[in-house]
């Protein structure tokens, strides 16, 4: 009888245990009775997490840091919407975190250099040091620029765009009036996503759902069940091969001339050295016309006496 009642306790702990996961968090640790998931960041800090919504951006950045410092498993190996807009190049980094999950506006990964990020934690700055004034700045209007794997028939423009925002809306929990624009090359291969919201809107959190979905495509699900992200377009499911995400802020970035790339820089120095060389050939051919011009006078001179 014991030893019944022995076996009956271990198999009710087993799917205590079973039951109590993060499914929006394959990383976090869950235990106790409730039940409450945490996430690491360092040895000995960890945050508590809400299971029942996505994981905010900054507490993932913090955690995949912990695990890539510690060697755990994290990762593996259209165009802009408007001018303004601008791409992630620095990855991923040790970032502070506000009480909510947001990003502080200001962020230095653990050294005296430091930088302004938007509330996507993307770098909208030149570094600087410590002193660096940084504001809030949302980011309101986020693309998505897809590209799917081949499929054996021709996808509906229609009904693919259907498709992305039932998608959106059941992984991401992302409402489909944020979905503004859809654009379909089918030739290419390429979706290009439009979600936006109103400058002023503070809830709706958008790097929440690219966060996820870069790491869906790119590397690995950070879901739970780790299923890929898949567009089911009139029965079947359509699965992506890359996404490049383009960020516009409320307020425009203040890059300079760091931000440029070296082939625009190239360039811009090759202009301004013509321009010199144009300017230079230009003074001294006036000098040279002076110069002639006063032999000439002493000569005119001696004819006229």
């Amino acid at each position: 009888m014991k030893v019944l009642i022995a076996l009956f306790v271990v198999v009710f702990v087993d799917v205590v245990a079973s039951q109590c996961s993060c499914n929006n968090m394959k990383w976090a640790k869950c235990d106790g009775d409730p039940c409450q998931c945490s996430l690491m960041f360092t040895p000995a800090i960890k945050q508590v997490l809400d299971c029942t919504k996505l994981i905010p951006k900054c507490y993932l950045m913090k955690a995949e840091m912990y695990r890539a410092r510690n060697n755990l498993t994290t990762r593996s190996i259209g165009g802009k919407p408007v001018e303004t807009a601008f791409v992630d190049n620095d990855g991923i980094y040790y970032p502070e975190c506000e009480n909510d999950g947001r990003f502080k506006a200001i962020q230095c990964n653990g050294t005296d250099v430091c930088w302004c990020v938007n509330s996507a934690g993307v770098r909208r700055s030149d570094k600087g040091d410590k002193n660096i004034k940084c504001e809030p700045v949302e980011t309101y209007w986020v693309r998505l620029e897809l590209k799917h794997k081949d499929v054996a028939v021709p996808l509906d423009a229609a009904k693919l765009k259907t498709g992305i925002e039932n998608a959106l809306l059941e992984r991401y929990k992302l409402d489909k009036k944020f979905v503004t624009e859809i654009q379909y090359d089918k030739d290419g291969r390429v979706i290009v996503v439009d979600v936006q919201k109103d400058k002023k809107e503070r809830v709706t959190d958008l790097s929440l759902m690219t966060y996820y979905m870069e790491k869906d495509i790119k590397v690995k699900p950070l879901f739970q069940d780790e299923k890929p992200f898949e567009v089911s377009v009139e029965g079947s499911k359509v699965s992506m091969e890359n996404i490049l995400v383009y960020y516009v802020d409320e307020v425009a970035p203040t890059f300079t001339m760091q931000r440029l790339t070296g082939g625009i820089i190239a360039v811009i120095v090759v202009v301004s050295l013509i321009v010199i060389a144009g300017l230079l050939v230009v003074f001294f051919l006036a000098r040279r016309q002076r110069a002639q011009y006063s032999k000439a006078q002493p000569r005119e001179m001696e004819t006229m006496s």
